[in-house]
């Protein structure tokens, strides 16, 4: 027998259920951010070639492919907007409404309103009170969730109700439960009583919370559990006689997940953060942690946010640390007060104006040596600090501060860090005065200072007038440039060397104290694009041919008297070719009278993909470079007469969907020698597994070879590898040689957890070879790192700290 209802008339059981299930959404959102997946686990893999992989999403697709309550319906609406306009109708055996107040619906009970489901063996349902009474194997099914009780009673208009033996399921989250009662004080607070959490399989729950009462407070976003453990398997793992939690996304204070580690500088290591939500626009993290090998360090992180401003405020203090200090290393450390602390604020002054501070400060150079997360690899030689106002327009920007460096490598001594620059000014503009000219110049005013060095002041003027014509087929871009760079030393400018070191009682190399260079530049971009139809191996293409000619011209001038604070000769590359200097900062510009001639054809499949590109160009100098950094013994290096520069091919090649290739090459036609090699292969096995092989040479300077791979063994476990090897290159102090980084690890995936263990072992490559040893024979400066991650999918992790080192590793790890 079907009877069709009024919207306003479904019964309030269904409405009631709905809110049973409210907690378990809350827990499934609150017990850490995490990321979300469907439920067939389908998750967009990372392009090949891709330096940066977003991390994986979480997977389900292990699951149990009917891990559902019994009664789930997957043809059901999924449309909850749908509720307030459609009707109910419900379905009985027999239903008695005899006095036309209460409904009494028995035998097969089922009531439908859109995305809703309600079924039980009896209920009844009071039209003029709103009470509510289903029993009997009840369950309940909307877009969200599937709820199940033995028995579910109270009130429509009060938003109250008590459900009995419940067994839940949220469809999004996969969370699932069970509690002996859910009572529902209003619409916004609810009570269960012996309740059950997990993400993993109903019926078999490698890890869940239990907890004697968890109440919900959907008004606050506030969740308490009381007399609460986090179990694996049977056995109970963390006990809380209180643990508080969100059940929406906003902040709430409680303690986050730990962290374990082991490095072989601090030893093992225990971090257990907790989050302190002091305020909507601010917050903090302490963060306490023991090293085993160095003691206790107390870390601290204060974010703001107000009107017009925002910063972070970051502290690591260790009030005595007991490790051992490096003998190669330039400062002891062993019993003392150590710190580092990191502030960057953003402050809005006027319109476009800014203020904007990052202070970085160490008490010493090996802070990030002893307590730097060694598992990362990440090379910090220097901590930065500066502090600017910026600001800009629709065709102008401009900035004036300061900026000062700290040395963070403990095997050189402090001057290795670069010059402070007390005060720098920028100014730039770029005004397009058609729609083929621009007006442009980049200005750059900073005084260079540093102990034991020259100092002094530069400005930098650059101005330029740009044209660009053209058609997709075709293009010309004249420029002419001109650039002033002036000097103004310091007092004792004639004690110094090239480099600005103190050189007394030596004929100095600068003369005068207010040096300058004054020259133009002027360029000539122009290139033709072709393209046809081809086909190859079977396959429709269309093939690109794009040759193009860079004429550069700029004349010498003698730059032996002026210093060196922030230039160096840049790496030659591809782009070089159509560069307009060699070398990095205002300190040194190449002459030249140069014509670069270079090719690229590329492949194009019928979807758009490029299959193919290849280039190929070289600079056919005219006159000689006579423009270089000075040397050793206080005099530039001889000009090179050479009549063109080195060859210089690029090759990336996308063979399948699955495999990509990329090589660039550079051989010297006036030395007989290769200049640069690097080759790198790429391939995707499966959907979870990745293989890549690299090679690289620059001569003089590295040779290495590199293999990282992520294998999966099976649908749930991954190996995961990567080696790094290194042949000796003459002439470098003390060269990494041999194995250089080894990287072992295995990772297991299942429905609801994975766990990753990773060994690495290493040359710390930050501070190996940059001076000789101060003991003959003591090179080793191998370090260990190993790391233990546990993720309980939908909670969180225990760390996360071994994701960033893999995606760096292994080009292509998600």
């Amino acid at each position: 027998m079907m009877r069709k209802l009024p919207p306003r008339r479904l019964l309030a059981v269904a409405a009631a259920l709905a809110l049973v299930g409210g907690p378990v959404e809350a827990m499934g959102s609150s017990l850490g951010q995490h990321r979300k997946s469907s439920l067939d686990g389908s998750e967009q893999v990372c392009p090949l070639g891709s330096f940066h992989c977003a991390p994986r999403p979480y997977n389900y697709a292990m699951c149990r492919p009917n891990a559902m309550l019994e009664f789930y319906d997957p043809a059901l609406s999924r449309d909850s907007s749908l509720r307030d306009t459609s009707n109910t109708y419900v379905t009985a055996q027999h239903v008695d409404s005899s006095n036309q107040t209460v409904y009494h619906l028995a035998g097969d009970v089922r009531m439908e309103r859109a995305d809703q489901r309600l079924q039980a063996d009896t209920a009844d349902y009071n039209d003029d009170t709103t009470d509510y009474d289903a029993r009997g194997n009840v369950r309940y099914q909307d877009a969200g969730q599937l709820l199940a009780a033995s028995h579910a009673r109270g009130n429509n208009d009060a938003s109250t109700g008590i459900a009995d033996d419940v067994r839940y399921q949220m469809l999004d989250s996969r969370g699932n439960g069970t509690a002996s009662k859910a009572q529902m004080f209003d619409a916004d607070r609810t009570r269960y009583s012996q309740a059950t959490y997990s993400t993993c399989d109903v019926g078999h729950h490698l890890w869940e919370f239990r907890g004697k009462s968890i109440s919900v407070d959907k008004e606050t976003g506030r969740g308490v559990a009381r007399n609460a453990t986090f179990r694996v398997g049977s056995v109970p793992l963390i006990y809380l006689p209180w643990f508080s939690f969100p059940v929406d996304n906003r902040r709430m204070t409680g303690f986050l997940y730990p962290t374990f580690g082991h490095t072989s500088r601090s030893g093992y290591m225990l971090s257990t953060p907790f989050y302190l939500n002091l305020a909507p626009n601010y917050d903090a993290t302490l963060d306490p942690r023991i090293y085993t090998s160095r003691g206790a360090l107390l870390g601290g992180e204060f974010r703001y946010l107000v009107p017009g401003s925002a910063g972070t405020l970051d502290v690591q203090y260790v009030p005595n640390d007991h490790g051992r200090t490096d003998p190669l290393t330039t400062a002891d450390t062993q019993g003392t007060r150590r710190y580092l602390v990191k502030f960057d604020d953003t402050t809005h002054l006027w319109q476009s104006w800014r203020f904007i501070t990052s202070i970085n400060r160490s008490s010493d150079n090996n802070f990030l040596y002893d307590f730097g997360n060694q598992l990362t690899g990440n090379v910090t030689y220097w901590l930065g600090s500066y502090a600017e106002v910026v600001g800009g327009g629709k065709w102008w920007s401009a900035s004036l501060g300061g900026e000062v460096y700290q040395n963070m490598n403990p095997f050189l001594e402090d001057t290795s860090v670069p010059y402070r620059q007390l005060p720098f000014a920028n100014f730039d503009v770029h005004v397009p005065l058609t729609h083929w000219l621009e007006f442009g110049m980049d200005n750059e005013f900073v005084a260079f200072r540093k102990s034991g060095y020259v100092s002094g002041q530069r400005e930098d003027l650059y101005p330029y007038l740009s044209a660009d014509f053209g058609s997709p087929a075709w293009f010309v871009r004249p420029r002419v440039a001109y650039r002033y760079t002036g000097y103004q030393l310091g007092d004792n400018y004639q004690n110094y060397n090239y480099y600005g070191l103190m050189n007394p009682g030596m004929t100095s190399t600068f003369t005068q104290k207010s040096p300058s260079r004054a020259l133009p530049i002027v360029s000539l971009d122009s290139g033709l694009v072709f393209d046809r139809d081809t086909s190859l191996f079977g396959h429709d293409y269309t093939q690109t041919l794009e040759p193009r000619l860079y004429y550069l011209y700029v004349p010498y001038r003698d730059q032996n008297n002026l210093p060196v604070f922030n230039t160096s000769l840049m790496s030659f590359d591809y782009w070089q070719l159509f560069s307009t200097n060699q070398f990095s900062g205002a300190d040194r510009q190449m002459n030249a009278n140069n014509l670069t001639a270079a090719i690229t054809t590329r492949l194009l499949d019928d979807g758009g993909v490029e299959r193919l590109s290849a280039s190929f160009g070289q600079i056919r100098y005219f006159t000689p470079q006579r423009v270089q950094m000075p040397n050793s013994a206080n005099t530039s290096s001889p000009a090179t007469d050479w009549s063109g520069s080195s060859y210089v091919a690029q090759l990336d090649l996308q063979l399948s969907d699955r495999w990509r290739a990329s090589s660039s090459y550079q051989w010297s036609p006036n030395t007989r020698r290769t200049d640069m090699a690097m080759l790198q292969l790429q391939g995707r096995l499966g959907l979870d597994g990745v293989v890549n092989f690299a090679y690289r040479y620059r001569r003089g300077l590295m040779e290495q070879y590199s293999v990282s791979a992520v294998y999966p063994l099976s649908e749930r476990w991954r190996l995961i590898g990567a080696w790094t090897y290194a042949e000796p290159v003459k002439g470098v102090v003390n060269p990494l040689k041999g194995t250089i980084e080894a990287l072992a690890g295995i990772e297991y995936d299942s429905c609801c957890v994975t766990l990753r263990l990773v060994d690495r072992s290493y040359v710390n490559q930050g501070y190996y070879g940059v001076a000789p040893p101060t003991t003959p024979g003591q090179t080793n400066l191998r370090d260990n790192a190993i790391m233990f991650e546990v993720v309980f999918k939908g909670l969180g992790s225990t760390g996360g700290q071994i994701d960033p080192l893999l995606r760096r590793d292994i080009l292509g790890y998600q």
